[in-house]
């Protein structure tokens, strides 16, 4: 039996096919581009004068589409950033954050790198993401990192850089630099820094990299990168470089740990033995300078001693000579007065009584001394209260 195009088939399903349904269009339908075409058309006859393409329209058209060819020379420079303007593809001038104009297309173009962002630069270590966590964590990258020091030392260095585009005051085109001369900006400066770091440390020996000399360090490599990117006209600027971890291999940092805790057993040592050196030198010293004002100080009494006894004999012997019974007399009288002063005295007359021995009376020590006038004075008042 033949099918009937009017009913769909032998099903009598209609245009919807033998099951009931058929292919339906998804979202809405695009629109027909003859139609828009169309329209368009008309609409643009319904605006020029008399409804068709005369030479007044025309000219109008030609007036509406240069000013909207002047109006696409606006354009604006957000904060951080710095406008480049080139025409015909030479740099002509640098635009203000702002609205600002130049000559549209294809006269003057307009680049707007970000120039006042001061970005940032990691070398050694990468962020990577991590399901465990959610979130982003902190990777090493060894190839980047490990590094060999000048005394044949393996050191693990990990170091950001901030750098940014040179200003006006610092290079007057250092934006045109920065985007002319140099093709990848992140790869010059990441290159650039590795090398530095490098080259700095290969000078060094490991010690002081990993205790004092890490700004020594950073200084060194930021200014050897700043040469290097000015030699290639590159416009940028490196504002700091900051070592955020300096290690000894993960193999080997047990061992370098112990020879630190040495190291420092060691200076600790040293400091106290220091300490007791100050404190016994200067106390030797001061008896040592003691010992020499003493003697200084004996020398001078035993010479002064000495010049005195010289003076005397000298003295004496020259009265000796002027009358020498006399002073040999005297001698005589004060060398016994001298010796026997201080002993008990017994005088004996000759007798042959054996009664001849008659003991010295000291009648000056049996005599009582006369006190001062103040001794005298102070005791009246006391014997009489005691009266």
């Amino acid at each position: 039996m033949p099918w009937k195009n009017q009913g769909g088939g032998p099903w009598g399903s209609g245009p919807k096919g033998p099951w009931g349904s058929g292919p339906q269009p998804v979202g809405p339908r695009p629109p027909d581009l003859e139609d828009l075409l169309r329209r368009a058309q008309d609409r643009l006859q319904q605006l020029l004068p008399g409804g068709h393409f005369s030479g007044a329209g025309i000219v109008l058209v030609l007036v509406a589409v240069v000013l909207i060819w002047l109006m696409s020379g606006f354009y604006r420079v957000q904060s951080e950033e710095v406008g480049v303007v080139l025409r015909f593809g030479k740099y002509v001038r640098d635009a203000e954050p702002g609205l600002n104009y130049h000559w549209p297309y294809p006269v003057e173009t307009v680049l707007l790198p970000k120039a006042l962002r001061v970005s940032t630069l990691s070398i050694g270590m990468t962020l990577i993401d991590d399901p465990a966590r959610r979130g982003r964590t902190m990777r090493d990258v060894p190839e980047e990192s490990l590094m060999l020091t000048g005394d044949e030392n393996i050191v693990d260095v990990d170091f950001t850089v901030l750098w940014r585009i040179k200003p006006k005051g610092v290079a007057p085109q250092g934006v045109a630099d920065y985007l002319f001369n140099i093709q990848n900006p992140e790869g010059t400066v990441k290159a650039v820094a590795e090398s530095a770091m490098r080259e700095v440390i290969g000078r060094s020996n490991i010690q002081p990299i990993l205790t004092g000399a890490r700004t020594s360090t950073e200084l060194a490599v930021q200014e050897l990168m700043q040469k290097t990117l000015d030699s290639y006209g590159s416009g940028i600027l490196v504002q700091q470089v900051q070592m955020q971890k300096v290690d000894p291999p993960a193999q080997v940092i047990d061992s370098f740990r112990d020879v630190q805790a040495a190291r420092a057993d060691l200076e600790r040592l040293q400091n106290e033995a220091q300490t007791y050196a100050n404190r016994v030198v200067p106390e030797a010293r001061g008896r040592a300078a003691q010992i020499l004002q003493a003697a200084e100080g004996y020398k001078q009494q035993a010479v002064a001693e000495a010049k005195g006894q010289s003076s005397r004999f000298l003295q004496v012997y020259d009265e000796y000579k002027k009358a020498p019974d006399v002073t040999r007399q005297r001698i005589y009288l004060e060398t016994m007065e001298r010796i026997l002063g201080g002993s008990e005295k017994l005088i004996y007359d000759g007798g042959q009584s054996g009664q001849g021995i008659v003991p010295y009376l000291p009648l000056s020590e049996l005599t009582p001394r006369r006190p001062p006038a103040s001794t005298t004075s102070q005791s009246q008042p006391q014997n009489g209260s005691t009266r």
